[in-house]
């Protein structure tokens, strides 16, 4: 009797373990699992109605980050290029293939589709002067790109992920007195922003005003502490959120070095 109890008690914790076992592949393959369903839905729905509006819809869904299990950069570039095809004149959808070209870094296919987007739509659609910018300043092309951010700039003028970006291009072009004023008209709207602290403690520090560029990076290493990846996402929408958590940690290494520049009493480089 004595020996059937343990017998039975073995049997209930192998029991136990394996149900363990088998919950935890389920949540790991839960995913893959919900991608192939989602995949597999939006393939069969928009060869049996493909539309535009239906194609664009898709391509969302896989280029934002408000669900990172549908993420996916290559097929919504799938989906966007079928929307082009089928609607050319569809707002924002060359805008979101120069985006998409720009992140897998083919910077002339970038350019290409934004003046597509531009051409079409002009000031109708603003923010593909900011996406123009941001490619121009990647290509080295500083001119044009502080042309197009201004030109952004003027229809939301707080914006603070603009102006920071506008101020990377001025510094690449030497130019840190014109960042640290593009800066300074939108901090006290942002007062604990790091990146925009970061950038104008680099603009001060070529400008040799280390005391405020002191100030300035102090602000942003207290700032950067609390960043999450979650913040750091919605500040780059269209990235990766897989890569969002070393972006962070980039982000915050980048600031601790900076303060140590400082402190060391050179100017920081504009990479």
């Amino acid at each position: 009797m004595r020996r059937k109890y343990f017998d039975n008690k073995i049997e209930v914790v192998f029991l136990l373990f394996a149900v363990l076992v088998l919950i935890v592949v389920c949540c790991i393959k839960w995913g893959e699992i919900r991608a192939l369903a989602v995949d597999s839905y939006e393939d069969a729905t928009y060869t049996l109605s493909p539309s535009a509006a239906r194609a664009y819809a898709y391509g969302d869904r896989h280029f934002n980050i408000s669900n990172p299990s549908d993420y996916d950069i290559d097929r919504a570039n799938h989906f966007f290029e079928l929307a082009a095809t089928q609607d050319p004149t569809l707002p924002y959808v060359y805008h979101q293939l120069a985006r998409i070209a720009f992140l897998q870094g083919d910077f002339q296919k970038a350019i290409a589709e934004i003046n597509v987007q531009i051409s079409m739509h002009g000031d109708s659609e603003p923010s593909s002067y900011y996406v123009r910018g941001l490619i121009e300043g990647y290509m080295g092309n500083y001119t044009d790109s502080e042309r197009d951010y201004a030109h952004y700039l003027l229809y939301d003028p707080i914006d603070w992920a603009a102006v920071n970006d506008y101020s990377w291009v001025l510094l690449k072009d030497g130019k840190p007195a014109q960042a640290d004023a593009a800066i300074e008209k939108v901090l006290q709207y942002f007062p604990d922003n790091a990146w925009l602290f970061n950038s104008d403690a680099i603009a001060l520090s070529a400008l040799g005003a280390a005391t405020s560029a002191r100030e300035r990076i102090a602000v942003a290493a207290r700032s950067v502490a609390n960043l999450t990846a979650g913040n750091w996402s919605r500040a780059y929408p269209g990235n990766d959120p897989e890569v969002a958590s070393e972006a962070v940690i980039a982000f915050k290494k980048a600031i601790a070095e900076n303060i140590h520049t400082i402190d060391g009493g050179a100017p920081i480089p504009a990479l």
